[in-house]
């Protein structure tokens, strides 16, 4: 039997490819066994898919001092142990690695046991596990071509994300009626990422009153970020978090709103979905969001809007702007050739069947 360990945690980001992947790995006939983190969000995912699932102790990659530094390192240390015991009992043929912090201590674990690792980097610019795993690996995939000036040459290749099969499959009559809509109006959909987006729902909510003249709105909110007082609100449709469905609600949208974390991007790009992007800000993050909306802007994907120039007022003149010129981010995203990255990573890992 053929093995696989894929890895990867801390957000739905460092996940979703990975599910991606498991249609196709079942079908060929690869057994399937994930580690993960104790208490993440790719731990309720994957058992979802009825995955075995492996959890390890990890501490968080901070780029600053801090004392939680010292105690995580022994965490890290402490999963690195974990991790290359739970390989060395499955023996699998390599391992898949989605980065996220969870993903270091197993790809130095597939190390200790002679694993052959494959990592897929989501970014322009690789984050600080992927650059710690790199070293370790036999092959780095990237999402964006721009990525390859910053990995080894000889393991680089672009690839793009692997995309989920079933978001091709959505029903727009179906999103338009879990949402309680008749369908008369345009949709927007805004998300925030699995966490949610403070200022991004803030500003929604603000200009809802004038926006709901025109639109009929779905904001999935991020968890703990549900407004009880806007329940009933006609046209107006939230949800904290949507795994099962969502494929519905992004066939039933005419324009997004969102972040501009790569899984997503990737996601809209494959539906071609006109999207206004609003990354989150380098004071609030290293910066990579702001280079992946770049990309697509420079590649007529998208609209950007920067945070710092983020109002209530910009955002509903962004989004009215959008659906007007639709049809030009549709004809830009037709043409792209930056498609469904699943058969590209597969033969890379098919490459390690039988080693």
């Amino acid at each position: 039997m053929k093995k696989i360990v894929l890895t990867g945690g801390g957000t739905a980001g460092h996940v979703t490819p990975n599910l991606a992947l498991l249609p196709t790995l079942l079908a060929e006939g690869w057994e399937v066994y994930y580690i993960g983190s104790e208490n993440g969000i790719e731990k309720k995912l994957i058992e979802a898919e009825n995955i075995p699932y492996y959890s390890i102790p990890t501490g968080k990659l901070r780029r600053y001092l801090s004392r939680q530094n010292i105690t995580d390192m022994f965490r890290v240390v402490k999963g690195i142990g974990e991790a290359a015991k739970i390989l060395k009992e499955i023996q699998p043929d390599v391992v898949f690695s989605k980065g996220g912090f969870v993903a270091v201590p197993v790809v130095l674990g597939a190390k200790k046991n002679k694993i052959p690792v494959i990592i897929h980097e989501s970014d322009i610019t690789p984050g600080l596990a992927n650059k710690i795993a790199m070293p370790f690996a036999q092959v780095v995939c990237t999402t964006f071509p721009e990525t390859l000036q910053y990995v080894p040459k000889q393991k680089g290749l672009y690839t793009g994300s692997p995309i989920r099969q079933e978001l091709f499959a959505g029903n727009r009559e179906k999103g338009l009626a879990a949402c309680g809509f008749d369908g008369t109006k345009p949709v927007l959909l805004q998300m925030g990422g699995s966490l949610g987006a403070v200022k991004l729902n803030e500003c929604l909510r603000a200009c809802l009153p004038s926006l709901l003249k025109d639109f009929d709105v779905i904001h999935l909110c991020g968890k703990g970020h549900f407004d009880e007082g806007l329940q009933h609100t006609a046209g107006y449709c939230q949800f904290e978090y949507v795994s099962e469905g969502l494929a519905d609600l992004f066939a039933a949208a005419d324009v997004l709103i969102s972040r501009a974390g790569s899984n997503s991007i990737s996601e809209f790009l494959a539906l071609q979905k006109p999207h206004l992007l609003i990354p989150l800000s380098a004071n609030a993050s290293r910066g990579d969001q702001i280079l992946n909306a770049a990309s697509y802007e420079k590649q007529g994907f998208a609209m950007v809007l920067q945070e710092e120039a983020l109002s209530p007022e910009r955002m509903e003149a962004d989004v009215r702007r959008l659906y007007e010129i639709r049809d030009r981010y549709q004809e830009a995203m037709r043409k792209s050739k930056q498609t469904n990255g699943v058969e590209a990573v597969m033969e890379q890992i098919r490459r390690f069947d039988g080693r």
